[in-house]
Parts: C-alpha cells; sequence; structure tokens
C-alpha cells in the first residue's frame, strides 16, 4: 500500500528504471494533460499502435481490479464480472486507488501495478488489444504516453508480482 504518491518526476523515472532493469524497450512522447479517452484524440491520432483505458475495479466482496482494455469498448461490467467470477464490480474510489496503486485518476496505468507491493489488485488484459503491437499507456503521469510490445506488458506484469489475467471483455449491447 502507498501513503503518499511521489511527483510525476520520480513515478516515471522508476517506471523507466524499472523498464531498463526488465530491458524492456519504449518510446515516450510529451502532449497536453489529458483525462479521458475522449480527450485522448489528439494523441491517438500522432501514435499508432493500440489505445487502452484503465478501469479500477472493486467487487462486492472487497476484491479489487484493474482491467486494461482498448480505448474503444465499452466494457458491460456485469459480465465481465460473472466472466472472472466475481461478485458485481463498481469503480473504486480515488481514495482507494491511490493506497493501493499510488496513482490519482486520470493517470492510471498498467505500468501502476508496481507500487501495488502488497499484490491486491488483480490484472485483467483484454486479449483482443494483446493482438496490437505497440501498446500505448501513460507512464503514470498524463502528460506523456509511452509505448511498448504486448509481450512486455505482460513481462512487466508478471515482473511486478501480479499474474495477469488475459480474457475477452465483454462489451455492452448497442
Amino acid at each position: 500500500m502507498t501513503d503518499a504518491i511521489p511527483g510525476p518526476e520520480i513515478r516515471e523515472a522508476r517506471l523507466y528504471d524499472m523498464l531498463r532493469r526488465l530491458d524492456i524497450a519504449w518510446h515516450t512522447i510529451e502532449h497536453a494533460p489529458v483525462f479521458t479517452v475522449e480527450a485522448s484524440a489528439d494523441v491517438y491520432a500522432r501514435l499508432s499502435g493500440g489505445h487502452t483505458k484503465n478501469l479500477f475495479l472493486k467487487d462486492k466482496k472487497g476484491g479489487l481490479w484493474l482491467a486494461v482494455v482498448q480505448a474503444h469498448l465499452k466494457v458491460d461490467l456485469p459480465a465481465l464480472a460473472k466472466q472472472l467470477g466475481s461478485p458485481r464490480f463498481s469503480f473504486g474510489s480515488a481514495e482507494l486507488l491511490v493506497a493501493t496503486l499510488g496513482i490519482t485518476p486520470g493517470s492510471v496505468t498498467p505500468f501502476c501495478l508496481m507500487n501495488d507491493t502488497a499484490h491486491v489488485v488483480t490484472p485483467v488484459l483484454d486479449a483482443a488489444m494483446l493482438e496490437v503491437d505497440p501498446l500505448n499507456f501513460h507512464p503514470m503521469r498524463n502528460d506523456r504516453t509511452t509505448a511498448i510490445a504486448p509481450g512486455d506488458l505482460i513481462r512487466f506484469v508478471k515482473a511486478c508480482g501480479h499474474t495477469p489475467v488475459i480474457a475477452p471483455i465483454p462489451e455492452k449491447a448497442g
């Protein structure tokens, strides 16, 4: 659990140090801060690869999940919970996000799993997303985007001590 969030430069530097230690190649671009998928459209236009969103979820029994999915998906949360054998999902609070992943809303990314040293969050990776190369994520700050290969994302998640659930993500009808 994280008590205080270091500044964006420190979070980003720690991420890049870990990527170097894991011998993971990456490329980062700077851009204006973005807080939503919709606001990211200009950034997406400049980057090839898969664009993503990250849903910090809490189930009815208190289990925590990070669903990393393609940006365009309208996730059917009840169907996803059922598929994963979990009680009903709701979105985790900002306070819980800070406490478990050491990040504030708007900068959530699978890279935050490195802050979950208690391993209380279960990462769920969109199987279709992993077919796109590269994948783009915030480097724990929302004014940059970092691209890595899908296999390197899985390697990163495992190096953080998490076992990713790789699954097709159910979409809302219509």
